[in-house]
């Protein structure tokens, strides 16, 4: 019975294994459309989106606005292509500390409201790809083996 278990376990873990690459790969375009679209739709309307800024008091917020809303639309883009993927999550990263600290904190009161909270989440996925990195299939792949750059991958 033990050597059937292990033997299925082995199996079932070398399939898994083969297709290692399909996680990465579908969180980035999943996550990386999510982005894309609320960039969009903050873009499309930017007045609106400053007016929001102005409300939650944050500094310069014409441009405090524009460029959170450029940073979505960019940064999900290029985590879709796989594109400069751990150099991007760094300003997205600025991106969900700002929303956090600014304006999401004034909402949560206690360790379970934060591990809840959206933002932080987000910020934990982008963390992930930023150390991570993209994934097998990724055009920061294939640059990296057109430059003969050696990764994991």
């Amino acid at each position: 019975m033990r050597h059937f278990i292990a033997t299925t376990a082995s199996r079932a873990l070398a399939v898994l294994d083969s297709v290692r690459w399909l996680g990465p790969l579908v969180v980035r375009l999943v996550f990386g459309y999510f982005w894309l679209e609320t960039g969009i739709a903050k873009v499309h309307n930017l007045d609106g989106f400053t007016q929001r800024f102005v409300g939650w008091g944050i500094p310069y917020p014409s441009f405090s606005a524009a460029l959170s809303a450029w940073t979505e639309l960019l940064g999900g883009l290029l985590l879709m292509l796989g594109l400069f993927t751990r150099l991007v999550t760094i300003p997205m990263i600025i991106n969900m500390i700002v929303a956090v600290t600014l304006v999401v904190s004034t909402n949560l009161m206690g360790l379970d409201d934060y591990v809840e909270a959206d933002e932080v989440v987000y910020t934990l996925i982008f963390v992930w790809f930023l150390i991570a990195g993209p994934g097998k299939i990724s055009l920061d792949t294939l640059v990296a083996r057109a430059l003969r750059i050696h990764t994991r991958d």
